[in-house]
């Protein structure tokens, strides 16, 4: 009995040590919950549309009410940490977090991006009988799932042509300029992180044929 004692004053004891990491993570564990809300669009009333620019908008608020909040100097190191990441975070990819609300058949929430990304996989391994699908994904890049998206249904096709026919010719070589660098820079990331020793080797054979032949005095 004195030992079941002892054991459960060290559990109650070591709880009570937690606490104060514990409620800092559960305040973490919020502003996560905060952002999904705001970026799944379940905030809207009946009859408001989302877009684009309304979930821009209140995710931009939120950072700059989360970096207020940062600088008043009220939060622990960790949640400092956390959330100077968190933010940082999201800084980079603004770009890329609000521009599914405008296209109505874009998928909205992770569970569906991961299906649409996994039915483009299942479709390329029937097709090539691969099991692997980086290179095709390298080749290609982003017009894999375009492609895919116009295939799904005539009307898409019908859009594709009608968008096409109107483009002019300035638009049409911006567009490719575009998808062109985007899809450089993917490339030049997967190379980067997995064949980082041959990358970094064909960089400095670069700059030795960049370079004058003799140094200058």
């Amino acid at each position: 009995m004195a030992q079941k004692r002892a054991r459960l004053q060290t559990i109650v004891a070591e709880r009570a040590a937690w606490a104060t990491q514990l409620t800092q993570v559960k305040r973490l564990h919020g502003w996560v919950l905060e952002v999904e809300h705001l970026l799944d669009g379940s905030w809207t009333e009946p009859g408001e549309v989302v877009s684009n620019a309304t979930v821009g908008g209140r995710l931009d608020g939120w950072r700059e009410q989360m970096a207020q909040l940062l600088s008043e100097g009220t939060l622990s190191e960790l949640e400092r940490e956390c959330l100077s990441e968190c933010l940082q975070v999201l800084s980079n990819l603004r770009p890329y977090l609000v521009e599914c609300y405008d296209h109505k058949d874009f998928p909205r929430t992770n569970n569906a991006m991961e299906r649409s990304i996994r039915a483009l996989k299942t479709q390329y391994r029937r097709i090539s009988g691969r099991k692997n699908w980086n290179a095709y994904l390298l080749r290609y890049g982003r017009y894999v799932a375009y492609a895919a998206w116009w295939e799904q249904d005539p009307a898409h096709r019908q859009q594709l042509e009608l968008r096409a026919g109107q483009l002019d010719r300035a638009r049409w070589r911006q567009l490719r300029q575009e998808t062109t660098t985007a899809h450089r820079e993917q490339l030049t990331r997967f190379r980067f992180r997995h064949k980082r020793h041959a990358y970094l080797n064909s960089l400095e054979d670069r700059w030795a044929g960049a370079a004058p032949p003799h140094s200058l005095p």
